[in-house]
């Protein structure tokens, strides 16, 4: 056994494909002095019984880069550090039943070309030249992906482990961590019965112990683990002469991989028979209850097999491939998946947590573990990753992530692993976390409830009669029963005022000795004067986008920070890892809740509600009285009208949202908000504004001062870049669409070349016409140029518009 080192640079926990993958990665960036810790031996968690598939699809544009890379290191990885791996890059054939899952398929497609993946689209008949021993008749088409294949689990795992062993770096196996202790200087201390390893950073690559593990942390700010673990089986069959004979003929090579997603279930040759793996929906949790708790140790166990759960998909899939049927079952695996709520891992900083990462919770590990490995070495070494990595970032979740939502969630996703997530869908499961002081108003005014960060907020307001039925959503279009109603709210708006509750934002006081210079040196523009308000921006070491605040100056010394409900740990950590210690943050997120009046008559509304200067300027604030009731005003409004936020403390909402409404402000929703913003050419935070791209892409360069005396982050890279020129450009554009508007990462073509992508879109009520915001390559951002937006496979004539918004592009409007 290796002795164990006394320091290291990093102490990863856990030694599945995630653990050794970062291990690994952190070597190919010259951190050679690391450890990594296994209780076990390596790949004692799920990896060992993992099904090994290595799929690059997905329509996340962070997974299916994450995936692509997979893909790309094992193809290199067996040669590059000398050891044999089985990877069988057969292809894959995605089957579609209806129209619905041929755009789905169309729009990833779309993607992967962009990324370089030649995917492409079948016939049926195509498809059954291919695959001669699939029944094709009920099919709409097919997408096939030619990088899809299987690789066994064991082998990539140890690969990564020897190249890293290779490097220099250190595998300690059958020593479990015991705990962590951290030091006040921020490095930790790490326990184990072999002894103790100090070291600068911890990563929690724990597998289905994850959440166990990061109770350790609680001490020094850490939360429970968002995560459930789920029984998942597959079959392999007896061997098929009939697949023998084909692989014979076709010179070794293995038949595609089915995936029936419609029916939820994959189907791959494995040697000379199948492996069928099915996601029911009849599912099963396991360690959920004191009944049934987690043992010590499940190192290379499984359960016993529960076939009844899956006897219908078997039987779908006998019909789809008759030549399965004429098979017996050889084997059955049924071991422990662990699950996040959304069904994606956990990579990146451990919310609350100074020098602790997380890389667990992996539900598709060997797929995703080899471009996990990169971003999580990234986030280590260079405080930032290559693409943007929202999608996984442990603080995407926070603190209403109990342990019946984790179950609940986990069971929802398992069951619909392969559903299409349409715009409009909203999830049923584990709903009323986080509820506004009104929230029961908004219902009985026909309010259509989104989860947003846990917090339900109104999507739009059905009329009676109006079809609120889940199946209502299940379309890629913006038609259905939400449209009448979305266009009545933005012409609220538009023409009167309109009222939404917007309970979620993040609110960070600031205040003490420092707050100025501070904030200064923190964002990359300047700060309000005292009684004002303005937008500050905070880039990484890149001069990428990091976050979007609004700051709000009270006094010299004292601000409030707002920032998006998504954003709340993000942020959170943020600005509590970087104030002096002259400077307190107080958060009030959950103590206040907000109301945007906003809409032509909205002074008229308010006038006779309030004790407040209506006739304040734009982008002030100011304490008041608002229906009786203590309230904080900020002339502002994200919908690109006359209005203000309305902030009050608790249930005194409720008073002050009866008066708003008694006084005739319609109330609305956040697609109509959403359609209002893109009119006005407003980002989102994570969809047109992300670390993607630079503030100079952004078209932010007048939120960065690079003359003033505060060296902000970023700050030399923006230099750099002004100097190098821009390589792409924020734009807005108006699309020719058809049915549906342009969705997060449409392509964007010129002359039969992909030159950007859409970073959000919507039909704009008050414009008439589908708006898209997008980034395209700096030369073709010249208003009138056309362009392309392939929108669910088909190609929509668009065209550039000038650098302002299309609604009320002097802003008349906002400071009348």
């Amino acid at each position: 056994m290796a002795d164990i080192p006394t320091k290291a640079k990093v102490v990863i926990i856990g030694g599945g494909v995630m653990g050794c993958s970062a291990l690994y990665h952190l070597a190919k960036k010259g951190w050679t002095d690391c450890v990594l810790l296994e209780k076990n031996e390596l790949t004692a968690g799920s990896t060992w019984h993992a099904a090994g598939n290595v799929p690059t699809f997905s329509t996340s544009w962070a997974i299916m880069n994450m995936q692509r890379y997979s893909t790309e290191l094992y193809s290199r990885l067996g040669e590059e550090v000398d050891y044999p791996m089985n990877y069988h890059q057969s292809g894959s054939i995605r089957l579609a039943h209806s129209k619905e899952r041929m755009q789905e398929f169309e729009r990833a497609l779309s993607m992967g070309r962009y990324q370089g993946i030649e995917m492409e689209m079948w016939t049926p008949e195509e498809t059954k030249e291919r695959y001669p021993f699939l029944e094709t008749h009920d099919l709409e088409g097919v997408l096939w992906d030619p990088s899809d294949g299987d690789i066994d689990p064991a082998q990539v795992t140890q690969a990564l482990a020897k190249g890293a062993r290779d490097m220099g770096q250190k595998i300690i196996r059958f020593c479990p961590a015991t705990g962590v202790t951290q030091n006040d200087d921020g490095s930790w201390v790490v326990h184990t019965d072999k002894g103790d390893i100090e070291c600068e950073y911890i990563v929690n690559a724990a597998g289905y112990y994850a959440q166990r593990v990061g109770e350790w942390f609680k001490p020094y700010g850490g939360r429970t683990v968002p995560m459930m673990v789920m029984s998942h089986q597959y079959l392999l069959t007896e061997q098929i002469p009939e697949v023998e004979a084909w692989s014979k003929e076709n010179g070794g090579k293995k038949l595609p991989l089915i995936r029936d997603v419609d029916v939820s279930y994959y189907l791959r040759q494995e040697k000379n028979g199948y492996n069928l793996g099915p996601y029911e929906p009849n599912c099963k949790a396991h360690w959920e209850t004191d009944a049934d708790p987690m043992p010590e140790d499940f190192s290379f166990q499984l359960w016993q097999d529960d076939l009844d759960r899956i006897e219908d998909i078997v039987t779908d899939a006998m019909e789809r491939v008759p030549l399965m049927a004429t098979s017996g079952v050889s084997s059955v695996i049924n071991g422990p998946i662990p699950y996040a709520p959304d069904g994606l891992p956990l990579i990146g900083p451990m919310p609350g947590v100074k020098n602790a990462f997380e890389a667990c919770v992996f539900t598709f590990g060997i797929a995703q573990g080899g471009g996990a490995g990169k971003v999580l070495a990234e986030w280590i070494v260079d405080g930032a990753t290559e693409w943007d990595m929202w999608a996984v970032d442990p603080r995407r979740y926070t603190d209403y992530t109990d342990h019946d939502y984790c179950v609940k969630k986990g069971m929802e996703v398992y069951g619909n692993e392969y559903a299409m997530h349409f715009p409009q869908h909203e999830w049923p499961a584990a709903r009323d976390k986080k509820l506004s002081p009104v929230h029961a108003k908004i219902k009985e005014l026909g309010g259509v409830m989104g989860a947003y960060n846990g917090w339900e907020r109104a999507n739009w307001f059905a009329q009676p009669g109006d079809d609120i039925s889940l199946e209502s959503t299940h379309t890629w279009g913006r038609s259905g029963p939400w449209e009448q109603r979305v266009k009545e709210e933005c012409e609220a708006v538009r023409d009167h005022c309109g009222v939404l509750d917007l309970p979620g934002f993040t609110r960070l006081w600031l205040q003490g000795e420092g707050a100025d210079d501070w904030l200064r040196g923190f964002c990359t523009g300047g700060i309000p004067k005292v009684g004002r308000m303005n937008l500050i921006y905070v880039s990484d070491v890149r001069g990428r986008i990091l976050t979007e605040m609004s700051c709000i100056r009270i006094g010299e010394d004292n601000f409030v920070l707002i920032t998006a409900a998504t954003a709340q740990w993000h942020d959170g950590d943020l600005v509590r890892n970087s104030v002096p210690d002259t400077v307190t943050v107080r958060e009030t997120t959950t103590e206040r809740d907000t109301l945007i009046v906003t809409g032509p008559k909205s002074r008229e509304i308010l006038s006779g509600l309030t004790d407040a200067d209506l006739e304040q300027g734009w982008l002030t604030h100011q304490f008041a009285t608002v229906a009786g009731q203590k309230a904080f005003l900020i002339r502002v409004s994200f919908a690109g009208e006359l209005g203000w936020e309305v902030h009050v403390e608790g249930d005194a909402m409720v008073p002050v949202y009866d008066a708003i409404i008694a006084a005739g402000a319609k109330p609305f929703g956040m697609y109509a908000l959403n359609s209002l913003r893109i009119e006005k050419g407003y980002r989102a935070w994570k969809g047109d504004l992300s670390t993607d791209y630079s503030l100079l892409e952004g078209g932010l360069g007048r939120f960065v001062k690079l003359d003033k005396p505060f060296e902000f982050i970023g700050k030399a890279a923006i230099q750099n870049e002004l100097q190098q020129g821009v390589k792409k450009s924020f734009v807005t554009l108006v699309v020719e669409a058809g049915d549906a508007d342009a969705p997060y990462m449409s392509t964007i073509w010129h002359d039969g070349r992909i030159v950007g992508e859409t970073t959000s879109g919507a039909w704009g009520y008050r414009v008439n016409a589908s708006v898209a915001l997008g980034m395209i390559r700096t030369d073709l951002a010249v208003a009138g140029t056309e362009l392309q937006v392939e929108i669910y496979g088909v190609k929509c004539k668009a065209v550039v518009q000038k650098d302002e918004p299309l609604w009320d592009p002097e802003n008349e409007r906002l400071r009348a």
